[in-house]
């Protein structure tokens, strides 16, 4: 997958027009089509925010964080949380629809069952804004805001292949939850960098749940991103397979929450922290997980900064209820099987345990309290 942007530069005399100014747009190929519309005042344009749980922290600091700066902008905003049950988002985002919201923010649960509820929101003039999850199978997704997927999955398969150098390894994989669409581009960036080295021998999965292809990911995806199914199977696996004294050492974990769950499995069999501990990956920089790298119980984690999706949303929401073109640098890359989503990708950043403070503690994204430092 190739995810090179084209550069987006404007012309200085464009400043001296007195044409309406559009703002700036890179793209992947294509002109990025303008808000459709007449401008409205925020005071009068109601955002819903349907957000998928309440059960994972980044959902609440992703809600929280960008109803805050809507309302901040003054906007009227109704934010939901849909327990991970599909047909409950379904029924806020209809209820959204009926209380007369104009713009939806939907993280979706699974994107391919909102299809009706959406057709319905843009029959009534709503614009929609996929939040993090591409929706598929939707014609009436209008843009997507998202950090690079597969670059996270690219990152986490670095970071291993970085680690292991030209050592032999035992190696666990876990794939996401099979009805979360980001879940195919996480597998696809680790598996791209890692799949050779399985093929190689250098790498071995003694459970034998290796996904031949980058398609096959769904045979170890995580229903919901479920810690406890997790701890459950790496439980399972610890037991079938790793008997006699063999030791796994690598387990390519897609986000924080599965990791939590492998953790505490790695440590009910015994693994303490120090230099034989398996290398564990992660996603999401959560407070819990970061202890735990602060505790070598886990290696890293990718960082995808929702404060900046946030702000990035806000940006777009103000564009589309002011009839301005809307920002995005990528029109090529996330085809939902009824169109290509203009989107706009942010990037990812690794975080170890040396890079804790400057980047998570520096940031402000965390207090020292926070993390025990």
């Amino acid at each position: 997958m190739s995810l090179t942007r084209k550069a987006c530069t404007i012309a200085t005399i464009t400043a001296l027009l007195t044409l309406p100014t559009a703002a700036c747009s890179s793209t992947r190929g294509g002109d990025q089509p303008a808000a459709t519309g007449s401008a409205a005042q925020p005071a009068d344009t109601l955002v819903g925010i349907a957000m998928p749980t309440k059960s994972l922290e980044r959902w609440n600091k992703d809600g929280a964080h960008l109803e805050g700066l809507l309302k901040q902008n003054g906007y009227k905003t109704t934010l939901q949380y849909a327990d991970n049950k599909p047909d409950q988002q379904i029924t806020q985002i209809q209820n959204m629809t009926n209380q007369g919201a104009k713009i939806l923010v939907v993280a979706a649960i699974d994107g391919k069952v909102l299809t009706p509820a959406l057709a319905a929101a843009k029959a009534k003039g709503a614009t929609v804004i996929a939040y993090d999850r591409l929706i598929n199978g939707s014609g009436d997704v209008d843009y997507y805001a998202t950090f690079d997927n597969y670059k996270v999955g690219q990152l986490q398969g670095q970071f291993i292949k970085d680690k292991v150098g030209s050592e032999k390894v035992n190696l666990e994989p876990f794939a996401g939850s099979p009805d979360d669409n980001n879940a195919k581009f996480f597998f696809s960036g680790a598996w791209d960098v890692l799949s050779p080295m399985v093929q190689s021998g250098q790498i071995t999965v003694p459970s034998g749940k290796a996904p031949k292809t980058n398609d096959a990911w769904t045979s170890i995806g995580v229903l919901n991103w479920s810690s406890d199914t997790a701890q459950s199977e790496m439980q399972n696996r610890l037991n079938s397979f790793y008997t006699g004294g063999k030791k796994v050492d690598v387990v390519l974990s897609p986000n924080d929450s599965l990791a939590l769950g492998i953790t505490q499995a790695l440590e009910g069999a015994g693994y303490k922290p120090g230099a034989e501990y398996p290398i564990v990956t992660g996603q999401d920089a959560d407070k819990a997980n970061v202890i735990n790298m602060l505790a070598d119980k886990q290696a890293m984690t990718v960082w995808k900064d929702t404060r900046k999706l946030g702000d990035q949303v806000a940006k777009m929401v103000d564009q589309v209820a002011k009839a301005q073109t809307v920002e995005t640098n990528d029109s090529q890359t996330y085809d939902n099987g009824v169109k290509v989503v203009p989107t706009y990708l942010l990037d990812p950043v690794v975080v170890t345990k040396e890079t804790v403070r400057p980047q998570l503690v520096d940031s402000g994204f965390y207090s020292p309290a926070d993390l025990g430092l």
